[in-house]
């Protein structure tokens, strides 16, 4: 199959013409690859359940994955749905079009090959230009899982999708880097009490502050075991991966420094912990735990180096200048989660690139966006974290 390429020249100014082509592949059970605000999509008619079958195809995807089902309007929900529940009518007039995926109990019109045997459907209103017109214009619910090779990092430029589907889908629509980085928050509203069954961009604070009482599902705290159908993409199987082994670093209690490990001295103090005041305001760490974790990932990285590995580092701009060995990368800007969230993809991608065997990573506070960070950085080690 031969890929065709569009380009969209001015995304604040998107031309109808630009995209009826691919609208029309949409509604013709063909798969399109899209950008939105959190990583590029592959598209196809949620209606449709050979087009589903052709996601999962070309994604390498198990089929017991659900998709989500992206709308360009809020009148497009209602024929997708048995109901709204309140949950979801409030969370929608506060985030919606936005980062935010919602499950509702499924109408007769979604096909199961597209909620994975599930009764529930996914549903989401892209604020990508882009992503919001081509719905429009093909007219038919989108199902769009991130336009990658199942496992893969997701996709956050067209040439990340490229790379994994070319050959694989009639076309990709380029438009550029997307914003955010990481996938849309999911919450599950067709419960009592809504859940979230995979942390975004709209964290738990934000949905707190709409909702009052939110839980969190137990997928986002670790592995669910093989005999459990998932609610929700990304639940189950292990994704996000470089094809390197990962290993996540956290910080450990203080009692390091005590016990001997290796001291960050001199410039490399400068990881942005004020060493009077204890933890950081903008990192939540004290220079005690930035400093065991910054020994820990040096001492890691150097036993594989020594091994006669190719070892990739991931670091934060502030703890950059503390690390001499391996291929090492900024993520971003401890102080700044939406930089970190933003690179983490591409970073992953371009160790891919290098041809490293081992990756050891810096970890993160866990709060806000954080914890979208957290989940996707532990998923992609396969939950491989050291303290």
């Amino acid at each position: 199959m031969e890929t065709k390429r569009i380009i969209i020249e001015d995304r604040n100014h998107i031309k109808d013409e630009e995209l009826k082509e691919a609208a029309s592949i949409l509604r013709s059970g063909g798969l399109v690859a899209f950008p939105t605000e959190t990583v590029y999509g592959l598209g196809g008619n949620a209606l449709d359940e050979d087009a589903a079958r052709k996601i999962y195809a070309a994604k390498g995807r198990p089929s017991d994955n659900p998709l989500i089902a992206h709308v360009s309007c809020v009148e497009e929900v209602a024929p997708l749905v048995k109901e709204i529940p309140e949950a979801g009518r409030k969370l929608m007039e506060a985030f919606w079009p936005g980062p935010l995926t919602m499950i509702f109990p499924k109408s007769e019109k979604v096909p199961y090959g597209t909620t994975g045997g599930l009764d529930t459907v996914a549903i989401r209103m892209p604020d990508d230009p882009v992503a919001n017109r081509l719905i429009a214009l093909a007219g038919v619910p989108v199902a769009a899982p991130s336009a990658n090779t199942s496992g893969r990092p997701s996709p956050t430029t067209a040439d990340h999708v490229w790379q994994d589907m070319n050959g694989r889908i009639e076309m990709i629509i380029d438009g550029g880097p997307v914003g955010i980085g990481v996938e849309s928050t999911i919450v599950d509203v067709s419960s009592a009490v809504p859940s979230v069954l995979r942390p975004g961009a709209i964290t738990m604070e934000m949905l707190a502050e709409v909702l009052g009482e939110v839980s969190v599902d137990p997928a986002i705290l670790g592995p669910l075991s093989a005999d459990v159908r998932p609610k929700a993409p990304g639940m189950k199987y292990k994704h996000y991966a470089p094809k390197a082994d990962l290993t996540l670093v956290e910080p450990g209690t203080g009692t390091e420094r005590e016990s001997g490990a290796e001291q960050v001295t001199g410039a490399e103090q400068k990881t942005g912990a004020d060493r009077n005041t204890g933890a950081d305001p903008e990192t939540g760490l004290d220079e005690t735990q930035l400093q065991a974790m910054i020994c820990k990932v040096r001492e890691l990285s150097r036993e594989k180096i020594e091994a006669g590995y190719k070892v990739g580092v991931i670091c934060t701009d502030e703890s950059r200048g503390c690390y001499t060995d391996g291929e090492v990368r900024s993520i971003g800007a401890r102080k700044s989660q939406a930089s970190v969230a933003h690179n983490l993809y591409a970073l992953l991608r371009e160790f891919d690139d290098l041809g490293v065997d081992y990756i050891f990573s810096e970890s993160f506070p866990k709060d806000h966006l954080g914890q979208a960070i957290m989940n996707r950085l532990s998923k992609a080690a396969g939950y491989k974290i050291v303290k």
